[in-house]
């Protein structure tokens, strides 16, 4: 990197992308826990529950993820406007977000209350594990529409540089979670011990709770995302949502293929037998937690490079485009050393794990302690950078490649034809982060990715 980009490593610029970074990490955090209090606190009765769960909450994280990506385009867009001055055109980017991603989470709840066991079924065999995990899939459906609106919300936030907001009502909804879980799983304050069904209306009830809280809020402020049904109309023509589509489409397929590709790591492993699918239950939520600082300053990078190029300042994107992804990778390196330090005392709370099942989680962990620092820079890369710009399609299909016609593949096959050991399995994983780097780097390089997506 050139000597004049240096002052990107300091002052306003870093300031502004922590300002942003932080909450949304903390936000992440207070998602992920959610899922880690169901296991931790499921993990004191029943290995097969943190299985059961753990599946489940796979398939919920596809559809999350996927939701995620129905709101790029609506990001993409309300970054940009914002950067421009076009607060009108902000909010009108919110309530298209809020329309599409209502649609997405109304069909997939639809899969999950009709067809909730053939969906665990595709990652086990055993059938005590598919009863409970179909159970509590059918009633955290219903939380979909909370991710929807509140994800479609935070849009708009985050593109004022305000994810405080919406930071603030998660910590609330995690709160009450917490709450209903001791009183739902253990049958706490005379209530009845539902167990896993607990876990899933205490998960379905804070998250409806939350969004009602949140929303109350910014129309009680008169907040310029509190809003108005007059304004949906708006929205509702050709032009608007042929620009929206183009740019969501693809990072919704693009969304939905990675995050099917981690449900297909999910089932290779956990065709091996229940260890394997209880020790990566337990990883999953571990790795979101360790990861939420990375994701943190990847979307505010993707808010910081969207105002740049949207205000047509290009050397300035592309400077700021190198710098995250450096400070990234040095938040990686820190926060690995980190969780390698804490292992045994975080395993420790899984009171449920047999020693064999410990064992494996174990290793699982030190795995991901290296893979997340190749993670960091592909995750900058192509979050931060790429998407900022509207490169959508080339990160999607950088995604098929990299995933479903190398990682997915390969690691199929030491699982199903080599029968490696599950570390091994597991380890496989980092494989496509690698094949990502090479990709991004010569992307963003090339800066094709560079596009202002409202001029005109």
């Amino acid at each position: 990197m050139s000597p004049s980009a240096s002052p990107l490593f300091e002052g306003v610029f870093v300031r502004r992308l922590l300002a942003i970074a932080f909450p949304i990490a903390l936000q992440v955090m207070l998602f992920s826990s959610r899922s880690l209090v169901d296991i931790l606190m499921l993990g004191q009765l029943n290995e097969l529950d943190v299985a059961a769960i753990g599946i489940a909450g796979r398939a919920l994280f596809v559809v999350t993820i996927m939701l995620f990506g129905v709101t790029t385009g609506g990001a993409l867009l309300a970054a940009q406007y914002w950067g421009a001055g076009n607060q009108h055109g902000m909010k009108q980017s919110v309530a298209l977000t809020l329309t599409m991603t209502t649609l997405v989470a109304t069909l997939a709840a639809l899969v999950f209350l009709v067809l909730p066991e053939q969906v665990i079924g595709l990652a086990t065999n055993n059938p005590e594990v598919i009863a409970r995990g179909a159970e509590y899939l059918q009633i955290t459906a219903v939380s979909l529409y909370a991710v929807s609106w509140g994800s479609s919300v935070s849009v708009g936030l985050r593109a004022m540089h305000q994810p405080a907001i919406s930071t603030l009502f998660s910590a609330v909804g995690i709160a009450l979670n917490l709450f209903l879980n001791w009183v739902l799983i253990f049958g706490n304050l005379g209530m009845p011990a539902y167990g896993i069904a607990g876990a899933a209306w205490a998960t379905a009830i804070s998250g409806l709770v939350e969004i009602a809280l949140l929303f109350g809020y910014l129309h009680l402020k008169d907040h310029p995302i509190a809003l108005r049904w007059s304004l949906f109309p708006e929205v509702f023509n050709a032009q608007m949502i042929n620009r929206f589509l183009k740019l969501s489409l693809p990072t919704t397929f693009n969304h939905l293929a990675w995050s099917g590709g981690i449900f297909m790591y999910h089932v290779i492993i956990g065709q091996a037998g229940v260890d394997g699918l209880v020790a990566l239950s337990v990883m999953t939520p571990i790795e979101s937690l360790a990861l939420a600082m990375l994701i943190g300053i990847s979307n505010a990078s993707a808010v910081l490079i969207g105002n740049q190029l949207g205000g047509s300042n290009m050397e300035q994107a592309y400077r700021q485009a190198w710098a995250v992804t450096v400070i990234n990778f040095g938040f990686a390196v820190v926060t690995a050393a980190f969780m390698f330090l804490i292992r045994d005392p975080v395993l420790d709370l899984f009171a449920a794990m047999t020693p064999e099942t410990r064992d494996l989680t174990e290793h699982f962990f030190m795995i991901f302690c290296v893979g997340m620092i190749v993670k960091s820079l592909p995750m900058t890369m192509i979050v931060g950078v790429l998407r900022a710009g509207g490169d959508i399609r080339f990160c999607f299909y950088q995604d098929i490649a990299a995933q479903w016609m190398i990682g997915i593949p390969l690691t199929a096959f030491c699982a199903f034809v080599l029968k490696l050991p599950l570390e091994w399995v597991y380890a496989m994983l980092v494989l496509e982060e690698v094949v990502k780097i090479v990709g991004s780097s010569i992307r963003i390089r090339s800066k094709a990715w560079m596009n202002n997506l409202v001029a005109g």
